[in-house]
């Protein structure tokens, strides 16, 4: 126990970490007029970027917009401070379009900085948490045995709050691995947090331990960029924040490179994976199955002659590049000698080396989807010590426990996004009900109804209820409401239509190799033509006013894909039912009868909100759901 220095302050929420999830969680609650204190391990990581230089990507992207919907700031960061941009899929349906950026590193975290150092009711603490600090939960309306009632820094100053959230990333117990040679620091030298986690254990918190990886950074002038592919930005950029002006994000972009592995590569690797940490049995956590180090792709797709290799910078005012898809925890030498296979690497130097990073985070089930421990009464978490990977993941998660510790301490409903309604509602449900014995990454798959869950419908999908939290404004939801209005006029008037197989018609139609016109139909039965689209058909639409771009790209899917996404949307009524029946927090399964044992034991442990949750747990029958519902509807 740590003594105390005397210092005493009282708060209305303490954050603890300023990395993706600190930084969204700290906003939200202090834009909701909540006195609110962020702790770091360094000020100068506030937002830090410790792996890849980017921001969405393939689902992630999702995620970022639907934050920014609701009202988070990871989205116009990355608009302010983005070097490349582009629009990933795009060959393919709309429901897998997703927007990926590349960072400047350090301007993504000094513009960061900048908004939480300019906050109302936000104060930045450079400090370690050391210890929570809790009381027996007397209250009658909570299950919990426990309630927050402050932090103690590591060197004695207490904060007194009501409600924690904790988003501690990498750092808790951090060790970071590179070949035979250990350091106990956190991400990029920094210094790792290792107190805290005997205070979670010592509440009956239960813990595991994870892994992830970075790959080297390379000098920009030792490679030969000449031997690689170069890869552009989109021509038009498309912002991910909808409050973004589409004009102020058409800059000047620099290149990413494109090279490979090859056997050669590939020899070295397996000759020294010996002196792998991984493969040597030095690391104890698990690693991400979708992030995979260059030796676990070497070892467990050894079939793959060769291996994508992406260089990207890490900012406009540094060499440094990125070694994309070659994270390792080799030893220096042996990655030495296996980058410098990569063509275009021959002579490359090593800035910092890779390495693989060791972690203490929670098992996940301990959370209400509200992201609360169920067991202590004020206490949220989010991000990767919630068991997930990635910066855009931990963003929204943290968003979501921090606005619910301000609807907690503002005693106001706390906010639940379900499956149907958001991709964040996804990895939050899969975090807190599935088994997650590694790094969880957002993926398109895990999404059962990804043509309503799109990226370009975020707004539309998300930002009333951001306006319902406070965090957007009258303005911004007005726009959104004349958004809508022209969306519907636009629709309503293209199915009322008609065009007749006159000679202008039957031309486009021809120029397009699209089937003639034997009678009149509607402009929205044309559109629906996979040849054909909203812009072609405007040539024959005589009474088309101008629309902003995005009304017309969403008139131009809903249309597209109206039978698609009518089919999709009896589907969440289906899932609605079950998922809007709601499980008394009391229940005794014991008392249930016909249960599977199996099932009483998960449905003991994890103590679903809803019969819907019940029926994503695994050990959970069809048959346990149906005695379950009978019981209930006693």
């Amino acid at each position: 126990m740590l003594k105390t220095s005397g210092i005493r302050e009282k708060v209305d929420v303490c954050v603890v970490g300023a990395g993706h999830a600190g930084c969204e969680a700290a906003l939200a609650c202090a834009r909701l007029g909540l006195e609110t204190v962020i702790f770091t391990v360094s000020v100068d990581s506030i937002a830090l970027m410790p792996c890849n230089p980017n921001i969405g990507g393939s689902s992630k992207g999702y995620l970022v917009r639907e934050l920014d919907a609701l009202g988070g700031e990871m989205g116009k960061n990355i608009d302010k401070t983005f070097i490349q941009s582009k629009m990933l899929n795009v060959s393919k349906g709309p429901a897998v379009h997703s927007l990926r950026a590349q960072a400047d590193k350090a301007e993504y975290s000094r513009a960061m900085r900048k908004v939480l150092e300019n906050q109302d009711h936000l104060t930045i603490k450079q400090a370690e948490i050391c210890e929570l600090l809790w009381e027996e939960n007397t209250d009658s309306d909570d299950n919990a045995t426990k309630k927050i009632v402050g932090v103690k820094t590591f060197t004695g100053a207490i904060y007194e709050c009501r409600a924690v959230v904790l988003c501690t990333g990498t750092y808790l117990n951090a060790r970071c691995l590179c070949g035979e040679a250990i350091t106990h620091t956190g991400p990029n030298g920094l210094m790792a947090a290792t107190h805290l986690t005997a205070s979670l254990e010592e509440m009956g918190i239960e813990m595991r331990r994870f892994k992830t990886g970075t790959p080297a950074r390379m000098d920009r002038r030792s490679i030969d960029f000449s031997k690689m592919e170069e890869q552009f930005g989109d021509e038009r950029v498309v912002p991910f924040s909808f409050s973004t002006n589409p004009e102020d994000v058409q800059i000047d972009q620099v290149s990413c490179y494109l090279t490979y592995t090859n056997e050669r590569t590939h020899e070295i690797i397996r000759a020294n994976l010996d002196r792998s940490p991984i493969y040597a049995g030095i690391i104890e956590g698990t690693g991400p199955r979708y992030c995979p180090s260059i030796e676990d792709k070497v070892v467990k797709f050894a079939e793959k002659e060769r291996h994508q290799v992406f260089m990207e910078p890490e900012g406009l005012h540094t060499n440094e590049m990125y070694v994309g898809g070659m994270s390792s925890s080799l030893p220096e030498d042996v990655q030495l000698a296996m980058y410098r296979t990569v063509p275009g690497l021959e002579h490359c130097k090593i800035v910092r080396n890779a390495y693989a990073i060791e972690y203490d985070c929670i098992n996940p089930k301990q959370l209400y989807p509200t992201l609360r421990f169920k067991d202590v009464k004020g206490l949220y978490s989010g991000g990767q010590l919630n068991g997930s990977s990635g910066y855009e993941e931990a963003a929204v998660q943290g968003f979501m426990a921090g606005v619910n510790a301000a609807m907690f301490l503002l005693s106001r409903e706390q906010i639940i996004l379900d499956r149907s309604e958001a991709y964040i509602g996804v990895l939050i449900d899969d975090l807190v009900t599935k088994e997650n014995n590694e790094p969880y990454r957002m993926m398109t798959s895990r999404a059962e109804y990804r043509l309503l869950l799109r990226q370009d419908n975020a707004d539309l999908r998300l930002t009333k209820i951001g306006h319902d939290i406070g965090l957007i404004d009258n303005e911004r939801y007005k726009k959104l409401l004349d958004k809508e209005k022209m969306i519907d006029a636009e629709v309503e008037r293209m199915k009322k239509t008609t065009v007749g197989a006159r000679a202008e018609v039957q031309e486009l139609l021809a120029r397009y190799e699209s089937t003639a016109l034997q009678s009149g139909t509607t402009l929205a039965e044309l559109l629906k033509r996979p040849e054909l689209s909203y812009e072609i058909i405007g040539k024959i639409d005589k009474d088309r006013q101008e629309l902003p771009e995005d009304v017309k790209e969403q008139v131009n899917i809903e249309l597209k894909y109206e039978g698609y996404i009518k089919r999709q949307l009896r589907q969440v009524e289906q899932y609605k039912k079950l998922e809007n029946k709601k499980i008394p927090d009391d229940i005794d399964y014991d008392d249930v009868y016909s249960l599977r044992k199996e099932a009483v034991q998960k449905l003991k442990e994890l103590r679903p909100a809803s019969v819907g949750q019940a029926s994503r747990i695994s050990g959970v029958s069809p048959a346990d759901i149906s005695v379950l519902l009978i019981y209930l509807g006693k």
